[in-house]
């Protein structure tokens, strides 16, 4: 089997499965599962084949074909399957593989588990495209696919408002963020004449052509919205009303790592200026969702914040590595160290929503940490797995998280000492949230009927949770790292060598710092002692969510909805009302033309003269 091949079936298997389930399998949940899961089986063996498969290691897979011309434009769809895809397709495939697994046995009573299947299936058509797409039109195509069927599996459960209203704001949110990236393409098409990522890489690296800060962040509004940045951050914690194997693929571990990947495949039409104001985004959406996720009490909302913050690390990443001056010889030190980041948290980050998942379902669907407790004891492998999860991503030494958080930090120490000291911080308010939320769930005692019937999940739900976090201890290391990312993954294990003492140090400190004072804060898990020991304005950081939603409710009903009623009285003026009255005009000179016929010959005598006379008059001058 060709490479080319491998990477056609790679789509068509989702493709075919999402068709099947939906015309021939909508009431028949078991097989719609069994055809879904099998297709994530084949992805991530094909998905194997091009990364590990010795003839197509260290190798470019490229084609491509004409799709549509429209005058001089062309759209063409092809493959472009590098180093940099290859560790982006073993995220979506092997962790959309385990996630399929894991729903076999989460979803397992649910009355529209085959509507759940076919939209993981029509997901993974959707994300696999925009991960091998050799040109931003295509690249556009999948990525509104994505917010399409992610607008499905949130809406999920269809029957709760809650759900509906979630998913119609990220659908909406996220058109905001494509709006901006659909101009930049535009843009880019009429500056440069091509969308090909090969051929403008080629064009910029060469000089041949003038970047403009303006496309730039057009193009970054894309990533705004699928990698939730501020400002369009607010559709992500509400996300978390889909299925907690949804709130994990999507939310966790693809779908929202789009942005990042889709940034670093256009990183040569980045400039500096643009570059610093999208890493001072990052670090203001890191920062931002840290201190929301500290009084967070729903245990998926934890990790959405989470999610938000680290994301905001990876984009922060990607913005520091325009001016680096240590790695100035490797201009995509901030891409590498992003997709390093990427890589590991889809794994830890998976791992903990499912670990979360299980949790839930042990708990019979009770989702408030103050409600949990003692859970160590019920659930002894979501418990040591979870654990894992928890250390990766507070950057305990050695794991996965460790490194490539460290990689990142090192970039900011060594560039930028703000940046630096704000990220820090940031990393200090993730040791402390997610070892609260680790504690308040799993030690103490029972603190409702629900934790004290607690059970421990099935092996379809377990063995997947094993599995990622296998994956989170070695995920970082080079042998592994290496082998996923070919030559793109080099860039950045080698970078930080000679600081990884004082890296080692810093994440111990960060996470004696942080994890000590929430160990410290809930010694007694019965409410949130936060609030109670804090001042009096830190318990209040619930209310930054609030105030960006409120932001946006007021400019919609008193800007947008105004703007929208003045737009309806000028259509009803001007575009239905003003054609109407020229229509009745209209009307009656075509009553009074017909009544000038009579059918009679003495009326058409008069009519003769009378316009006689006024032809004279006008010859003689009188009119």
């Amino acid at each position: 089997m060709t490479p080319v091949t491998s990477t056609l079936l790679l789509l068509l298997i989702p493709l075919a499965s999402a068709t099947v389930i939906a015309l021939f399998l909508r009431r028949r949940h078991n097989l719609a599962a069994t055809v879904s899961v099998t297709a994530a089986a084949g992805i991530a063996a094909l998905a194997a084949l091009l990364i590990f498969g010795a003839e197509n290691h260290g190798k470019t897979v490229a084609d491509s074909l004409e799709w549509l011309t429209l005058g001089s434009v062309t759209i063409s769809l092809g493959f472009l399957v590098d180093d940099l895809a290859k560790l982006m397709l073993s995220v979506v495939a092997f962790v959309g593989f385990l996630i399929h697994v894991f729903s076999l046995g989460y979803m397992r009573d649910d009355e529209a588990k085959a509507r759940f299947f076919g939209g993981l299936s029509i997901f993974m058509f959707s994300m696999l495209g925009i991960v091998v797409a050799d040109n931003l039109f295509m690249i556009f195509i999948f990525w509104e696919l994505v917010g399409f069927s992610s607008y499905l599996l949130i809406n999920h459960y269809n029957q709760k408002q809650s759900a509906a209203d979630a998913s119609k704001k990220a659908f909406i949110v996220n058109r905001i963020g494509d709006f901006g990236f659909l101009l930049g393409i535009l843009w880019c098409y009429w500056q440069f004449g091509t969308t090909n990522l090969a051929e403008l890489s080629s064009r910029m690296i060469g000089g041949q052509a003038l970047i403009t800060g303006g496309m730039s962040l057009l193009l970054f509004c894309g990533a705004i919205g699928k990698s939730a940045q501020l400002p369009l951050q607010i559709w992500l914690p509400d996300a978390m009303e889909g299925p907690t194997p949804v709130s994990a693929l999507i939310h966790a571990a693809t779908m929202v790592a789009a942005g990042i990947y889709m940034l670093c495949r256009i990183y040569a039409l980045m400039i500096p200026e643009a570059l610093d104001v999208i890493m001072w985004i990052g670090v203001a959406t890191a920062l931002y969702a840290a201190f929301c996720a500290i009084v967070q009490s729903d245990i998926k909302k934890v990790l959405a914040y989470s999610t938000l913050s680290q994301l905001g690390f990876m984009v922060a990443a990607f913005g520091l590595g325009s001016i680096y001056e240590v790695w100035e010889k490797n201009p995509w030190a901030g891409p590498a160290a992003a997709m390093f980041h990427l890589t590991t948290h889809a794994f830890f980050k998976a791992l903990l929503f499912l670990g979360s998942g299980s949790v839930i379902a042990g708990c019979h669907h009770e989702q408030d940490i103050f409600k949990m407790g003692g859970l160590w004891r019920r659930m002894p492998v979501t418990f040591v797995t979870f654990t894992v999860g928890v250390a990766a991503i507070v950057g305990l030494p050695l794991l996965s998280g460790f490194f490539s958080k460290d990689a990142i930090l090192f970039l900011a120490y060594t560039n930028n000492k703000a940046v630096f000291g704000v990220l820090a911080f940031t990393a200090v308010l993730t040791s402390f949230y997610m070892i609260r939320m680790w504690k308040i769930t799993f030690f103490g005692e029972a603190r409702s009927h629900e934790a004290k019937q607690a059970h421990e999940s099935g092996w379809m739900m377990t063995l997947p949770l094993i599995l990622l976090a296998a994956l989170s201890v070695l995920g970082g290391y080079k042998f592994i790292f290496l082998r996923l990312g070919g030559q793109f993954a080099s860039l950045v294990t080698e970078a930080h060598g000679p600081a990884h003492t004082t890296m080692l140090l810093l994440s111990l400190g960060i996470l004696a710092v942080g994890g000590g004072g929430a160990w410290w804060f809930y010694a007694s898990a019965a409410t949130d002692t936060l609030a109670e020991k804090s001042p009096a304005g830190f318990g209040q950081l619930v209310r930054l969510k609030e105030c960006f939603d409120s932001t946006y409710n007021w400019y919609v009903a008193k800007v947008q909805q105004r703007f929208a009623m003045v737009l309806n009285f000028l259509d009803h003026i001007f575009v239905a009302g003003l054609p109407r009255v020229l229509a009745e005009v209209v009307g009656w000179l075509g009553y009074g033309a017909r009544a000038l016929h009579m059918g009679s010959i003495h009326g058409y005598v008069y009519w003769f003269l009378v316009g006689a006379a006024l032809c004279w008059a006008v010859a003689t001058g009188l009119l």
